[in-house]
């Protein structure tokens, strides 16, 4: 009976012990992923033959990378606060079946930092030159968030130089005034670097932003360690970007470009300077090229605060007034050709069959 016993005890310990091995390996794995992430992604963007480059356009450096040439061009332009590499998970599959150029905005990255190149006419301008002077030929433009802004200003203004364009998740009509106050881009990010911008005790954006985020709010108990927790990753790793291991890629994925980061971007959309000029409806309406508009997920907090770029009625808005568009609703939080990169590429490649 005793050693029937032992033997039972014996089992159970040995499956405790593997179960406890499995968690510490699963939850080993899972730290490893939240830290090594984007240097794993970028080495097989160089692995599929990115090259980063600077060009002087408009008087100002524009920093990017080239892929090689298997197809039309692809001009890909990222959303306010990343970088070109922010595309790394989508750029080796896209650079099978496209040209793709990848830009980091004015503002951003290692492109100039000019606060007179801070709105969607001019950067857009410089976008047009860009694919002029260093592209060549028309091509798909497909841009993220404010780059979303920028695909529809090219795609108005230049349809000579655009053949089709891919808007991820635009803030349409939500950054425009007073519809901008009750966003999320508007509380948060907007606000934050006006007041930074205003102060001139803190140097470094990051911990700023991490101590004033309203996103943090929503972490509620969590919040005062998070701050803490960035305040001494800062204070020993000044030359890094800030890494949470307990938060997975997609929210580390927000802080890993602040510090390269201007600010002053952000303030245009705190009093409006980015859309000078720029009348989202009418520019919609002159677009006739092939389009796709993305949806990502949207939803409002308890103020009133639209917590994404815009919610459906914006998207069938904007799909009413453009003449050639699909529309496009998927399940992902902003980021979309980051939290789901086979579903991002999937649309591009059926788009290119689309275009011809």
């Amino acid at each position: 009976m005793r050693s029937g016993m032992k033997r039972a005890f014996g089992i159970v310990l040995k499956a405790l012990m593997g179960l406890v091995l499995l968690l510490g390996a699963a939850f080993g794995v899972y730290v490893y992923n939240n830290l090594t992430y984007h240097d794993r992604a970028m080495a097989e963007v160089k692995r599929a033959g990115f090259v980063e480059k600077d060009v002087t356009v408009g008087g100002s450096r524009i920093h990017y990378a080239e892929g090689p040439d298997n197809g039309p061009a692809l001009l890909l332009i990222h959303g306010q606060i990343m970088d070109w590499t922010s595309y790394a998970r989508v750029l080796p599959d896209l650079a099978e079946e496209y040209h793709v150029f990848v830009v980091d905005c004015h503002g951003h990255g290692k492109s100039d930092k000019d606060p007179r190149k801070y709105s969607a006419r001019a950067m857009g301008r410089d976008l047009a030159q860009f694919i002029r002077q260093v592209i060549g030929e028309p091509a798909v433009v497909s841009g993220h968030s404010s780059g979303g802004l920028l695909a529809v200003w090219l795609a108005a203004h230049y349809p000579e130089w655009v053949r089709g364009a891919v808007f991820e998740d635009p803030p349409l009509f939500t950054t425009l005034f007073p519809r901008a106050e009750k966003t999320f881009n508007y509380v948060d990010l907007s606000t934050i670097c006006h007041r930074f911008v205003q102060q001139g005790e803190e140097s470094d954006f990051t911990l700023y932003y991490v101590r004033n985020s309203y996103l943090l709010k929503f972490f509620q108990d969590a919040r005062p360690g998070m701050i803490r927790y960035a305040e001494n990753y800062r204070k020993k790793h000044r030359d890094r970007p800030l890494r949470y291991w307990f938060m997975p890629p997609v929210m580390n994925e927000g802080f890993r470009t602040l510090p390269e980061y201007d600010p002053r971007f952000g303030v245009t959309f705190y009093d409006g300077s980015w859309n000078e000029g720029f009348d989202h409806a009418a520019a919609l309406k002159k677009i006739e090229k092939p389009t796709v508009l993305i949806l990502a997920n949207w939803s409002y907090d308890e103020n009133g605060i639209l917590l994404a770029a815009m919610d459906g009625k914006d998207a069938r808005r904007a799909h009413t007034l453009l003449k050639n568009n699909r529309l496009i609703k998927v399940d992902s939080g902003h980021n979309f050709h980051f939290e789901k990169p086979r579903e991002f590429v999937r649309i591009l490649l059926d788009f290119k069959e689309r275009i011809g």
